[in-house]
């Protein structure tokens, strides 16, 4: 999910979460609370009309005992001076925070509840102060609100009497104010879970792989390179991590090339030296005795020269060898590819190659199975300069009294197959792999008199797969290596 998506979806969750567990809430809140006034008072009303008007609602919690009374006052007003009758009304009203107060020419002479009483005894107005017919009460606030319901009669001793029915309205249904602290600690509770909810997907979805992308960060830092980056997630955060993790890799591997480029450049320079010791040492040995007198014969003379002669020959093969896989390598060699027949082309070159074989008492054998209308896209001088450097690979590594070199020709469809196979010594499985490698010899002790860069398979392997071509190798110690390479055909 994108993160543009995530954010719209925590807006919604934000504002209607708490809506729908408010609402849930609070009608399960206010349902249980009005069953419970119904309940406790016996009266029904809606919620608004419990917060909008709530005397009204007070009012008739007591009407049923006040309209009693009225009666009683205007038909029997002698049975309001039984203590008995008055002490019934007022275990009537009792439950409903109320209670009854009996009042004779301006004396209480019965209170349902003194303490109470003594808290609005002095706003009580006399005889005759409320009028007639006032069914929904007095209100009298103040620190100590009640509602006030009274009714005049006269004694039938002619006394001037009046029977109130008070409600504490500071104790009147509790439920109300229950209700109202229960909505609010619901309240209270709704948003602190929807932060929760927020604060936890955030941190899941954003924070946390933000906090993994920091981790690596220091770990690349430090130089760990091997701190994998996993995405969970299908958001801009989680590709942001997949191109962090490919970035990673990307880097080690540059990191490693250039480790193992080093290491190559420091083998070459070893390698170099070496090969280039060797016949520098022969110059100098053979050019102090030509010096010194020691080639005191023509024939000695001849030889010496002859000698310094290869050997200088030799340095300048390895010296440019090595200027042209650094060519090579950077990619600076121009090509110049166009159609050559392989009929034509390996006869040539073969008859060019058994001229230096034969001095080495190496043959070569050209089995050529292609028909010879076969052309193949190539440089002429690149490809030969590979063949030479397999054949001088063979030659060099030969150890048999006589030297074979079988080039086989094969067509495979929409390549030529090319394999060129010596009698040589072989080569171990275990080297096989690493043969085309820059600066790789089999014979890593050195101890040998063989001399070589080690670059000439190098140089073929770079060359015949800027031909779009496959080079690899087959070998079986003590009995010879086929290299063998393929070139695409024209169509």
């Amino acid at each position: 999910m994108k993160l543009k998506n995530k954010l719209i979806i925590g807006f919604f969750i934000m504002i209607v979460l708490p809506i729908i567990l408010i609402s849930a809430t609070g009608r399960t809140i206010i349902g249980r609370q009005m069953d419970s006034i119904k309940e406790s008072y016996d009266i029904e009303s809606g919620t608004i009309e419990v917060f909008t008007n709530p005397i009204q609602i007070f009012n008739r919690i007591t009407r049923g005992v006040y309209n009693e009374i009225k009666l009683i006052a205007l038909r029997s007003p002698e049975k309001l001076e039984d203590e008995e009758y008055i002490k019934k009304l007022n275990l009537e009203v009792r439950n409903k925070y109320s209670f009854i107060t009996l009042r004779k020419n301006g004396e209480y002479i019965y209170t349902g509840d003194e303490e109470k009483l003594s808290r609005v005894s002095n706003s009580l107005p006399d005889f005759g102060g409320y009028g007639s017919n006032v069914d929904g009460g007095i209100y009298i606030g103040g620190k100590h609100p009640f509602l006030v319901k009274a009714q005049d009669f006269y004694f039938s001793d002619g006394g001037e009497g009046t029977i109130l029915v008070l409600t504490d309205l500071n104790v009147l249904v509790p439920q109300v104010k229950s209700l109202v602290i229960q909505g609010v600690i619901s309240f209270i509770i709704i948003l602190s879970l929807t932060a929760f909810v927020l604060i936890l997907w955030i941190y899941r979805s954003i924070l946390r792989p933000l906090n993994v992308l920091r981790i690596a960060t220091n770990q690349i830092r430090e130089g760990d390179l091997d701190y994998k980056v996993v995405s969970y997630s299908e958001d801009e955060i989680g590709e942001l991590c997949n191109d962090f993790e490919k970035m990673r890799i990307r880097l080690k591997n540059l990191i490693e090339a250039q480790l193992k480029y080093e290491e190559d450049i420091k083998e070459l320079i070893s390698n170099i030296s070496h090969d280039l010791k060797t016949p520098l040492t022969a110059i100098k040995g053979y050019a102090e005795g030509l010096s010194d007198g020691v080639a005191d014969t023509r024939e000695k003379q001849e030889k010496y020269l002859k000698t310094i002669s290869a050997k200088a020959n030799d340095m300048s093969v390895l010296v440019d060898e090595l200027s042209y896989y650094a060519k090579i390598d950077s990619d600076t060699v121009p090509y110049s590819f166009k159609g050559i027949s392989l009929h034509e082309y390996f006869n040539d070159c073969i008859e060019d190659l058994k001229l230096d074989t034969e001095i080495k008492n190496t043959e070569i054998i050209l089995n050529n199975y292609v028909d010879s209308s076969v052309h193949v896209v190539a440089d002429a001088e690149q490809l030969k300069r590979v063949i030479n450097n397999i054949v001088g690979n063979s030659v060099k590594y030969l150890d048999k009294k006589k030297g074979l070199i079988h080039i086989r020709i094969r067509d495979i469809g929409e390549y030529v197959q090319l394999e060129m196979e010596d009698n040589g010594s072989g080569i171990g499985e275990e080297e096989l792999p690493f043969i085309f490698e820059r600066f790789y010899r089999a014979d890593a002790s050195r101890n040998s008199k063989k001399g070589g860069s080690g670059l000439g398979l190098a140089i073929a392997k770079k060359v015949i797969e800027d031909h779009s071509g496959q080079i690899w190798a087959e070998s079986e110690p003590g009995k010879g290596t086929t290299i063998i390479f393929t070139l695409k055909k024209i169509k």
